[in-house]
C-alpha cells in the first residue's frame, strides 16, 4: 500500500478499506484526533490536498513508466557512479573519512565484479573510476598529516581492519 504525506498526516493512497480506520494504525496527532473518521479515504482530504495527492500519484506513475523504458544496465551504471561520487565525497572531507569511503569503494567494486560484461558501454568507464578512487584512497591514506611528517610511528598510519 502506498501512502502520501500531507499536511494533515500520512494518507494511504488507493486504499478505500472501510473495515479499519486510522486509529488502528496511525499514532500521529492527526490520526489520534480523527478516530472514527475515514482518513484512509481520499474524499476526506481538502480539495487542495486531494489535488496534490492525485497529481503525486499521476507523476509517480509517469516516472515509473519512464524508468521502465530505460535499460536496466543504464540505471545500474548510474547508481554505480553514485557510489563513486559518495566515496569521493568522504575522501575529500577534511579530514578524510576513510571508513565511509571504504564502504562506498567496496560496494562499487562488488557491484562491478558481480556485473562483469553486463553494463554495456559504461563498464570500461566504471572500471576506470573504480581504479582511480582506489588509488586516491591509498594515496590519501599514506599521506603524512601536516606536522606529522617526522612521526612515522603514528597510530593513525597503522592499518586497521576497516581499511581498504
Amino acid at each position: 500500500m502506498s501512502t502520501l504525506w500531507t499536511t494533515g498526516g500520512e494518507v494511504p493512497v488507493g486504499d478505500r478499506r472501510s473495515d479499519a480506520g486510522p486509529a488502528s494504525h496511525d499514532t500521529s496527532a492527526a490520526g489520534a484526533g480523527a478516530a472514527g473518521s475515514e482518513e484512509s479515504d481520499l474524499d476526506s482530504l481538502s480539495p487542495e490536498e486531494r489535488e496534490q495527492a492525485e497529481t503525486y500519484v499521476r507523476e509517480l506513475a509517469e516516472s515509473r513508466e519512464r524508468l521502465k523504458a530505460v535499460p536496466a544496465s543504464v540505471v545500474v551504471a548510474n547508481h554505480a557512479m553514485g557510489l563513486y561520487e559518495l566515496a569521493a565525497l568522504h575522501l575529500s572531507s577534511q579530514p578524510p573519512n576513510f571508513a565511509e569511503g571504504a564502504v562506498a569503494i567496496d560496494a562499487l567494486g562488488a557491484l562491478l565484479d558481480g556485473m562483469t560484461g553486463r553494463l554495456g558501454e559504461a563498464e570500461p568507464t566504471l572500471q576506470d573510476a573504480l581504479s582511480q578512487i582506489r588509488m586516491a584512497f591509498v594515496q590519501l591514506k599514506n599521506r603524512p598529516e601536516d606536522g606529522d611528517a617526522a612521526d612515522t610511528s603514528s597510530e593513525a598510519d597503522s592499518p586497521t581492519d576497516s581499511d581498504v
